[in-house]
């Protein structure tokens, strides 16, 4: 495979306004997206524009960008074709595993991409949030990886809950501050991070791990997750003889994996985008995170999307076993997606993820993080044809999600 990865750079014309997104120059997606911040921000958020804009397409930014996803993430990684999978769904199962970059997902690609923005841009100190705590341990890595100070929030109830993950950002050198508000999981951390961002606005810079937030995040985390579906394309053409699968699946939640996993298949129609969301214990049952079917229009976090929330649009808690699908928003590019028709949405339980997971690991010798089993559940709600092509993204490793496996399987 050739080792240029090129992703930050589809055209010799691209600016920062995304030919492949459907993304105007402030931010919506239709009627999804913005910046709603307050006044203390606007600085920062103009800044950080400036700098994406500037930097996005400078070619030392690409040159270290692309240098650390192969020496230090390990990037190109594997687009597996899984047999015994594929022999038990009847289709052509493929597997891109984004667990096996370093960090163990595919979060380290946009924490990458975001703090060397914030080193050329001047700043010491990153904070993040975390749920699964994929995203922390990846910030974390990264500002170990330069030198930079690193405040990662997390909710309390996952700090319970992914307990490796935390040890692995502290013995990186990160300051893990649990979140006791609200129900203690990624809505919780995240506004927390929100606050330090407001009191510290001149030395910090805020690193958001998913399609989340005020303009430029959203657009920005797509672009440096992009390097998913970048190198699908360059791996089915090598293994198949074509560039485009059938369907592109992807777990769900604020929607960064599904996001890069998306991004080059977007303007193709004949590619079906497929994203599992979390049902919790059923999308009816009041302990859901199925956010684009059960949300409303609504403003979260700095952006306007489907939020789940009440008749008076207090917010909803939302309810998953993973830790990083709980979160009562979704990514404006997705609610954008989902509301057009482009991408299909399919809401997982908790138990058919555990099966989904109990599958994988059984005839394949992977075990998935739990936001991946999600995406692997689809292949129990959807059937497919023989001689479909269908990729899953298979977005991080199981290992954090051990004590849960042993006690729920």
């Amino acid at each position: 495979m050739n080792n240029t990865i090129n992703t930050l750079t589809p055209n010799a014309d691209i600016n920062v306004y995304d030919p492949f997104l459907p993304v105007d120059e402030n931010g919506y997606y239709g009627s999804f997206g913005g910046a709603y911040i307050p006044e203390i921000l606007h600085s920062n958020i103009e800044q950080l524009k400036e700098a994406f804009t500037e930097y996005v397409n400078a070619p030392d930014f690409i040159a270290e960008y692309e240098q650390l996803l192969k020496d230090y993430v390990g990037r190109p990684t594997p687009l597996y074709y899984a047999r015994r999978l594929s022999e038990k769904y009847g289709t052509r199962i493929f597997l891109k595993r984004e667990d096996l970059c370093h960090t163990g997902a595919h979060k380290i690609n946009n924490a990458i991409g975001q703090i060397l923005l914030a080193k050329r841009m001047g700043k010491q100190r990153i904070i993040a949030e975390t749920g699964a705590g994929q995203h922390g341990v990846a910030t974390a890595t990264v500002c170990a990886l330069m030198g930079l100070e690193c405040v990662i929030y997390m909710g309390a109830t996952d700090v319970a809950r992914q307990r490796p993950n935390v040890e692995r950002i502290k013995m990186l050198g990160a300051e893990v501050r649990p979140v006791e508000s609200g129900n203690k999981t990624l809505k919780d951390a995240t506004n927390e991070a929100i606050r330090d961002w407001c009191c510290n606005p001149a030395d910090t810079f805020y690193v958001i791990g998913s399609t989340v937030g005020p303009h430029p995040y959203p657009q920005m985390v797509a672009r440096f997750q992009s390097v998913i579906s970048h190198e699908i394309k360059q791996q089915l053409k090598q293994q198949t003889g074509r560039e485009t699968p059938d369907y592109v699946i992807a777990c769900i939640g604020g929607g960064s994996n599904a996001a890069g996993a998306f991004y080059y298949f977007l303007k193709d129609n004949s590619v079906n985008l497929i994203a599992a969301e979390a049902a919790g214990l059923g999308v009816d049952s009041g302990e859901s995170a199925a956010t684009m079917q059960l949300g409303r229009e609504g403003i979260i976090h700095g952006a306007r999307t489907l939020v789940m929330q009440t008749d008076d649009g207090q917010i909803v808690e939302p309810y998953s076993i993973s830790a990083g699908l709980d979160y009562p928003g979704v990514g404006p590019l997705h609610a954008y997606l989902y509301e057009s028709g482009r991408s299909e949405v399919i809401a997982i339980t908790d138990d058919e993820a555990l099966l989904a997971a109990k599958t994988l690991t059984h005839l394949e010798g992977i075990i998935p993080a739990l936001e991946s089993a999600h995406a692997l559940a689809v292949l129990d709600q959807r059937k497919f044809k023989p001689d479909d092509i269908v990729v899953i993204n298979v977005s991080g490793r199981g290992d954090k999600d051990m004590e849960t496996y042993l006690s729920r399987l």
